[in-house]
C-alpha cells in the first residue's frame, strides 16, 4: 500500500465522530503505519433542527458537505450512517465498503415505562421519522407523536426534561455511544420495521482512487453489504431518495435471504407490508419483486401523494 496518510470527512456530532474514530481505528489496525486525520464539518441537516427532515430536503442534508469535501480533495474518504446515504450515488463517487452492522432495530427509551406496550393512552412519544410515526400510529392510534430532532444527547435531554413520555432512537447509535443502559426495550420488527441501512456504517470515496480503495477494502463486511444493498434495491424502486414513510429489512441465513418491506401513511390509517424469501444469490431480483408487490398492493398510491406534495 503506497498511501501514508488518509483524511476522513465526518459530521461533528458525537455519533458521527465515534463512527469516524471507529473507521480510523480499523484502518490503523490493518495498516499500522498509516496516519489518519479527521476533517469534521457541520452539515445542513445538523444546522436545521426546528423542522422535520421531510420538510427540509430529507436524507441528503447530512452528507452533501462531506461529498463536496471529496470532490475538492479535502478528504480521501467520507464516513456515513448508511440510513443517511441517498440511493443515487453522485457522479464520480462510489461507496465500496460497508462495515459490520450493529443492532439494526429501533430502541424504546423511557424513564417511566419499561416496554413500549406499557405506554398509556395519549402518551407523548418523540421521533423525527415518518417511518416510525406511521408504524406507531398504525399500532397505537391513541399515541401523541411529536417531532424530535437533534443528536442523541440532545434527544435524551429532552426526554429527561419531561418533554416526552418516551422517545424512539436507532439502537445502534445509542449503543455506540455507550448509552445502552438507557434502552428500555429493543422494539420488535412487527411493531416498527427498521430504516434501510440502519445500524451500518458506509465508506464513500472518489471513483478511480485505487490506492484508497485498496486501503479501505479490508474493512468491508460481506454479509452486511449484501443486506444493505438489498434493502437499497427495495428503496430505489419505492422512490426512496426522499424522506418517505418506507422501510426495508433484509435477514440473511446460510444461503437464503428474507426481505421485509413497508410503506405507510403517516397517520397510520394504512400500512402496506410484505415479505419475500429466496436464495441469497437472487437477492436483487427478490428485492425488486418485493417492491413491486408493495406498489401493486397500494404503496404506489401512497407514495405518489407524498411525492406530489
Amino acid at each position: 500500500m503506497s498511501l501514508k496518510t488518509v483524511s476522513i470527512a465526518t459530521r461533528k456530532s458525537p455519533l458521527a465522530l465515534w463512527q469516524a474514530e471507529h473507521v480510523k481505528a480499523q484502518l490503523q489496525q490493518h495498516h499500522p503505519q498509516l496516519e489518519v486525520e479527521l476533517v469534521s464539518m457541520q452539515t445542513e441537516g445538523d444546522r436545521i433542527l426546528d423542522k422535520p427532515l421531510s420538510l427540509v430536503g430529507g436524507k441528503g442534508l447530512f452528507i452533501k458537505e462531506l461529498e463536496q469535501a471529496l470532490y475538492e480533495h479535502r478528504a480521501d474518504i467520507a464516513v456515513h450512517s448508511m440510513k443517511d446515504v441517498t440511493i443515487d450515488m453522485p457522479e464520480g463517487l462510489q461507496l465500496p465498503v460497508i462495515l459490520e452492522r450493529e443492532d439494526p432495530h429501533d430502541a424504546f427509551i423511557s424513564e417511566k415505562y419499561k416496554r413500549i406496550g406499557d405506554l398509556p393512552q395519549g402518551a407523548v412519544v418523540g421521533t423525527s421519522s415518518l417511518r416510525r410515526k406511521c408504524q406507531l400510529m398504525a399500532w397505537r392510534g391513541d399515541l401523541d407523536i411529536k417531532n424530535l430532532r437533534g443528536n442523541v444527547g440532545t434527544r435524551l435531554k429532552k426526554l429527561d426534561d419531561g418533554e416526552y413520555d418516551a422517545i424512539i432512537l436507532a439502537a445502534a447509535g445509542v449503543m455506540r455511544l455507550g448509552l445502552e443502559d438507557r434502552i428500555s426495550e429493543i422494539i420488535p420488527t412487527d411493531i416498527i420495521l427498521p430504516a434501510i441501512g440502519q445500524g451500518a456504517i458506509g465508506i464513500q470515496m472518489r471513483a478511480g482512487d485505487d490506492d484508497v480503495l485498496e486501503m479501505v477494502a479490508s474493512l468491508n463486511h460481506k454479509t452486511t453489504q449484501q443486506q444493505v444493498e438489498t434493502e437499497r434495491v427495495v428503496s430505489r424502486r419505492l422512490f426512496g431518495g426522499c424522506q418517505l414513510p418506507i422501510a426495508a429489512f433484509a435477514e440473511i441465513g446460510q444461503e437464503t435471504i428474507k426481505i421485509t418491506g413497508m410503506v405507510g401513511r403517516t397517520d397510520g390509517s394504512e400500512i402496506i407490508k410484505d415479505s419475500v424469501v429466496g436464495h441469497l444469490q437472487d437477492r436483487d431480483a427478490l428485492g425488486l419483486q418485493l417492491a413491486e408487490t408493495l406498489l401493486k398492493n397500494g404503496a404506489d398510491d401512497i407514495l405518489k401523494e407524498y411525492l406530489h406534495d
